[in-house]
């Protein structure tokens, strides 16, 4: 069998990869020249473990090929982004434009199925847009929808063992679809429509930020309470019944931050908890760097000078390279333009270099600062020793004090 995947970000290229691992040619897609170059020499342009050695060994027996340009193929899969225009309201442009450029290789019995993150109704809506330009595949092609359930860093395991659902604009579709899924995913392949399977991805997410929220807004009320919030969370969690999450720096990433507005934007008078939640979370990291910059402004009134700052992390979440909204970058960013020229050090050490930040060895900002901001629990800062020399800010839990 034939795939083409439109887009070869953090979802499109594993699904590539792991689709051709199992015997499908597959020819992936993406705007970007040196993404299509970099995966035809069989390297990664991305961060996530075991998955290079997968890619080179697809590239070489021929499973997978890169490409700027769609081929005819028996299966299409959009798997781009969907940014946000005005206030949080969903652009599927990025989908529309995939579609149109493989509306003219679509052919009867063909398969086509969105996996990117889309306001309800999307599916519809290019269902529409294909039988419109050509009306002559009208009761001829399958349309689906099929959201990832993937965590980053875990993404071989979980593309193959993670349940999934896929829905169809009609029941031929849904069987259509669950055929290709069924080549690769061992997990349970469960059954409904694609507004339902269009929600139910922006379900899982939303419910994420809600209870993260909680965490989060848990932890404003601690520090003000003088409560270790992490020994708090600890001893609840001790009752049956009670789960609480873990507080961050703010929520992050291309899903739990984003999926959210996917809703509110549809919904807005309907989903106050969903909207509250998405608030609370902002608002976490604009709290983060006011912390960073009182005690960079204490520092400077007790040692009259400015103070040396470490800022631990970029990435939205532990061990990974991706910085997609951000509320580490973001952090960093705003006590960079409020830092009254005190010397800030920035760490990522999954990133080689940045195009905006200077980076600094973990080790040597940790050792060289006067003020250490932990903001994203990278394994690599577990290695270290707490400091009770310095100022330790610990937003993420890598020492829990």
């Amino acid at each position: 069998m034939k795939a083409c995947f439109m887009g070869l970000g953090y979802i499109g290229l594993p699904t590539a990869i792991i689709a051709a691992k199992h015997g499908v040619t597959v020819t992936g897609v993406d705007i970007n020249p040196k993404v299509v170059e970099m995966t035809n020499l069989g390297k990664l342009h991305i961060i996530e473990p075991g998955l290079e050695n997968m890619l080179q060994e697809v590239i070489d027996s021929g499973s997978l090929k890169a490409s700027t340009f769609p081929e005819v193929s028996e299966a299409y899969f959009m798997v781009v982004p969907t940014p946000f225009k005005g206030n949080h309201e969903p652009d599927i442009s990025y989908v529309e434009a995939a579609t149109r450029a493989v509306l003219p290789l679509l052919k009867e019995g063909g398969l086509y199925v969105i996996e990117s993150t889309s306001p309800v109704g999307t599916t519809d809506k290019m269902a529409d847009l294909i039988f419109s330009e050509r009306p002559e595949l009208k009761d001829k092609i399958y349309i689906a929808y099929c959201p990832e359930r993937v965590l980053p860093g875990n993404v071989i395991y979980e593309l193959v063992h993670n349940d999934r659902v896929i829905g169809g604009i009609n029941d031929e579709s849904t069987d259509k679809a669950i055929e290709f899924y069924s080549q690769f995913v061992t997990g349970t392949l469960h059954r409904t429509n694609s507004k339902t399977a269009e929600m139910c991805k922006l379900t899982e997410n939303s419910s994420r930020d809600v209870q993260i929220a909680f965490a989060n807004e848990l932890s404003l009320i601690c520090d003000k309470a003088g409560i270790n919030v992490w020994e708090l969370i600890e001893l609840a969690n001790k009752h049956p019944r009670v789960n609480i999450l873990q507080p961050g720096c703010g929520v992050g990433g291309h899903c739990i931050a984003v999926d959210p507005y996917f809703i509110t934007a549809d919904f807005p008078m309907e989903s106050k908890i969903i909207a509250s939640a998405r608030e609370i979370n902002n608002y976490k990291s604009f709290w983060c760097a006011e912390k960073v910059q009182n005690e960079m402004l204490k520092f400077e009134l007790e040692h009259h000078r400015k103070p040396w700052v470490a800022m631990m992390g970029l990435a939205f979440k532990p061990n990974i390279d991706d910085l997609r909204e951000s509320p580490a970058k973001s952090i960093t960013t705003k006590v960079m333009q409020n830092c009254n020229n005190a010397q800030i050090m920035i760490v990522e050490p999954n990133v080689q270099e940045h195009n905006v930040f200077k980076l600094t060895n973990y080790k040597d900002a940790y050792e060289k600062a006067d003020i250490v901001v932990f903001l994203v629990n990278h394994r690599e800062f577990a290695e270290l020793n707490y400091r009770d020399d310095v100022k330790v800010l610990d937003f993420c839990g890598t020492f829990k004090k």
